[in-house]
Order: C-alpha cells, then structure tokens, then sequence
C-alpha cells in the first residue's frame, strides 16, 4: 500500500512539475523578497480567513528560514513559508501562509509547494496545523503524521500555547514529518 502511495504522490508530484514547465512557471526558494511583495502578502494573509494574518515584520523574518516561489514572470502564483518556533532549544519549522492564485488551483501546485518544503525541511522539525480537509490530505499524500495533542511532549503543548498556535482540534489538525515524529515525545 505505501509502495502505491509513494508512486501516485511521485506521480501527481511530476504532473504538476510538468504543467510549470508548460505554461512558463518557474520555481525558487527565496531568502529575500521586496517590501512591496511582502505587503501583498501580509494584505492577502489578513483578508483570507483560511490563512493566519502575517505582518510584513514577521515575513520578513520567516524569509530567513526559506519561502518558496511559484512565479509568472514577475507576477507571484503561489508561496509557502517556514516559521521557526523554538522549543527549548531546538528549531520546530512550521511549513506557514501557503497560498496559490485562485486561476492556477488545482493543479496540485499547493501540494508542489508543501512537498518541497517538507523535503527542505526533512531532517529538522516540521509541523503543519491547519484546519482545511484538502492540507490535512496533500499533508498524508507527502508522508506527514497526524498527531493529536496527548501525544505530544507537555513542553511543546506549553511552546504552541504561548506562541498562539495551540488550536482547537476539532477545527485544526497538526501534522508532523517523519524525524518529529520519531522524537515528538522525547521533545524536552
């Protein structure tokens, strides 16, 4: 069965590779952005009730832990983010503020842009919470674990409390890669 999901994933993952390059998409991972793109951002973060509103200051700092680009030219399609907590001394990257051009959904480059930052981020701690049924499925797809709050360590429980990420989970789930998984309740 895995053997099967590992090969649709790569699959559909391929396809959407191929429609980038099809219609003239391109793809970066960024460190920096301009201020301009930051406000759109931050403006698009905070009139969408689906994304977590995000000040221009906090994506200014998150670009430093990597932000990946689908680009039309100039013209931006889609981004993810990864936000750095720190939990007693260890990094937890929060795979945040995913968003694709509503003319390009679809076609599976949300689940492109969360594959590539899950496999940045691959051998760090990575969580994903969000509360959209369609995340919680491309975050299976990519080989995440849904984990519930009584099996994590009272340490990151308390850290996602005072950094305002401890959400209700019945409208939210959270999702780990495969090395959190390993150590989510050694996490100390």
């Amino acid at each position: 069965m895995e053997n099967t999901l590992n090969k649709e994933i790569t699959s559909v993952i391929e396809v959407a590779e191929a429609y980038c390059h099809k219609t003239g998409l391109s793809f970066e991972l960024v460190h920096s952005l301009s201020d301009e793109l930051l406000e759109t951002i931050s403006k698009r973060s905070e009139e969408l009730p689906s994304l977590y509103f995000v000040s221009k200051e906090m994506l200014q700092k998150r670009l430093e832990n990597g932000c990946f680009l689908i680009k039309k030219g100039s013209e931006i399609i889609g981004h993810i983010f990864a936000h750095q907590h720190i939990v007693n001394k260890h990094s937890v990257y929060e795979r945040s503020s995913l968003w694709v051009h509503p003319d390009y959904r679809n076609c599976n480059l949300g689940l492109l842009l969360m594959s590539r930052m899950t496999k940045l981020y691959a051998k760090d701690f990575l969580i994903s919470i969000a509360q959209t049924p369609k995340v919680h499925h491309y975050n299976e797809l990519i080989g995440m674990t849904h984990v519930t709050l009584s099996e994590m360590s009272l340490v990151l429980i308390d850290a996602l409390e005072k950094t305002g990420k401890l959400r209700d989970e019945l409208k939210y789930k959270y999702f780990v890669n495969a090395y959190f998984e390993s150590q989510i309740r050694q996490l100390k």
